[in-house]
């Protein structure tokens, strides 16, 4: 089989597949990438078994055949190529040559039929949804997922497609984001998990991107499909925790606060805290925020003063800081509004502003006791 395509076409899509692979695979052929020619239609794919990637490509040819080709070694040799007509053939001794203006580099390759099927999906429900839309909701979801393995559930994003909007959730017990769309509904109700890598892979594509992606759903996986690529996955298997059951329905006490001065307030302030629990403390009267850190062992100890728009009674709350300033950090707003019940209820945290027609977010940071 022999094939034309241009050098910087081809890196852009093959960085893209070659996220999906592992360093560390149990099966070498996982190494490679598969290329699957068929006249001037080229289907390069990439697998962990989990996940697979494909994407079409157009080449200048006219066979057919597939053959696995080792993807470190191809990546590596493109990156280095200005943008020229590389010309592939394979050749009888188990190589193939890659031919360029200035010379010729031969790679050995594998039996493209030892590569594994990507798997199929059974009568599935189906989905559209924008490009960046998709990314904005992992963006928004993804830091807050565990890394638990006894706990694998949590490990990745609860999607919760219904004819009233679809739910995007991410919780590792400590903290909670819970990302909605009115805007988007799905013909019929499903909930399934996605597990951290291939979310990071679509995160990583779409951004910013506006097209429409279809995905495609059953019990076991999930499949998104875009442009020229289609991404297949595993299912994360198991029942994901009520979430709304942990969300505290009353909260009296409601804090809007610039995000930025509150977020650098409390990353300055965290640097003096103790170094295993992280804790803070938000002290609030009237139009006061007073937030302080101390470490005993050390000696060491901030308070700053801040002023606040608050409508409650007066309150001390202790959070770990490590969680309030990535949940700041994570979103767009300019004020966002902290509505708390207890001290030692979960505070919640709101975006006022910032957000598109038909989105919400709602993040629940859980508080630690305060040792007076």
């Amino acid at each position: 089989m022999k094939f034309i395509v241009s050098s910087t076409y081809l890196l852009k899509q093959l960085q893209v597949l070659g996220g999906v692979i592992n360093s560390n695979n149990t099966l070498p052929i996982l190494d490679n990438f598969l290329f699957d020619l068929n006249g001037n239609a080229l289907t390069v794919s990439a697998s962990d078994l989990e996940t697979t990637m494909t994407a079409k490509l157009e080449v200048e040819s006219d066979d057919v055949g597939n053959i696995a080709l080792p993807a470190r070694l191809l990546l590596d040799t493109l990156k280095t190529f200005p943008e020229q007509p590389l010309t592939f053939t394979q050749e009888e001794n188990n190589t193939v040559e890659i031919s360029s203006n200035h010379g010729k580099y031969a790679l050995a390759y594998a039996d493209g039929n030892e590569f594994p099927n990507a798997v199929a999906l059974e009568n599935p429900s189906k989905v559209e949804i924008t490009g960046h839309i998709l990314a904005t909701a992992i963006t928004n979801t993804i830091f807050a997922t565990g890394n638990d393995d006894l706990r694998p559930v949590m490990s990745g994003v609860f999607f919760q497609f219904g004819s009233d909007g679809l739910t995007f959730v991410a919780t590792d017990a400590h903290k909670l984001v819970k990302y909605g769309r009115t805007d988007i509904k799905a013909a019929q109700t499903a909930e399934f998990i996605m597990p951290k890598k291939p979310l990071n892979l679509l995160k990583s594509i779409l951004g910013g991107s506006e097209e429409e992606i279809t995905v495609e759903y059953n019990e076991s996986n999930a499949k998104f499909t875009f442009e020229n690529t289609e991404l297949i996955c595993r299912l994360i298997d198991g029942k994901y925790p009520n979430y709304e059951a942990v969300i505290p329905k009353e909260n009296p006490n409601r804090l809007i606060i610039d995000r930025n001065q509150f977020l650098n307030s409390v990353r300055r302030v965290s640097i003096f805290s103790n170094k295993t629990t992280h804790q803070i403390r938000l002290k609030i009267a009237g139009a006061e925020l007073n937030v302080s850190a101390e470490d005993v062992d050390y000696s060491n100890k901030a308070e700053e003063r801040l002023t606040c728009d608050y409508q409650g009674d007066d309150m001390q709350i202790g959070f770990n800081s490590r969680f309030l300033s990535e949940m700041l950090n994570n979103m767009n707003a300019n004020d966002v509004s902290l509505e708390m019940s207890l001290p030692n209820r979960a505070g919640i945290l709101t975006p006022i502003d910032g957000l598109e027609e038909g989105e919400s977010v709602t993040m629940l940071v859980m508080p630690v006791m305060l040792n007076n």
